[in-house]
């Protein structure tokens, strides 16, 4: 079991109520449990900056599925990837476009090139990589 430190902070109290009306609305009990989000937020993005990281995580794309040849380069690309992508998610959103999330592993290096293959594909409307640490680099 971990031991909890005390700290004190100084912050200007215009900056605190802003944080106070912030966390209350994300429904946190107390300020604590915030500052240790944000810390652990801070340590992950540092963590995910390590080329070697282990990371897991989503990619998510938007796309007009008429593109011509659009499902078959993504999913080629799926395929030569395949030890990297856990899992895929595809929903039809409207008659034309479609919605695919991918669930990502392995170096932060590795998974930040999938994800730019895949968004920067043509056809894709909108993209992006949404990256955690591993669970034992988030502690």
């Amino acid at each position: 079991m971990s031991h909890l430190a005390r700290i004190g902070v100084a912050i200007d109290t215009g900056l605190l109520k802003k944080f106070d009306k912030l966390i209350s609305q994300r429904g946190y009990a107390n300020r604590s449990e915030a500052f240790r989000d944000l810390i652990r937020d801070e340590l992950v993005e540092q963590r995910w900056e390590e080329p070697e990281a282990e990371v897991v995580g989503t990619v998510t794309l938007v796309y007009d599925h008429h593109v011509r040849l659009l499902n078959e380069r993504l999913t080629d690309l799926q395929h030569d990837h395949h030890e990297s992508i856990l899992s895929t998610l595809h929903v039809h959103l409207d008659h034309d476009n479609c919605l695919e999330v991918l669930v990502v592993r392995g170096q932060a290096a590795r998974v930040k090139r999938i994800a730019d293959e895949l968004i920067s594909t043509k056809g894709v409307k909108h993209g992006r990589l949404t990256i955690t640490s591993s669970p034992r680099g988030i502690e």
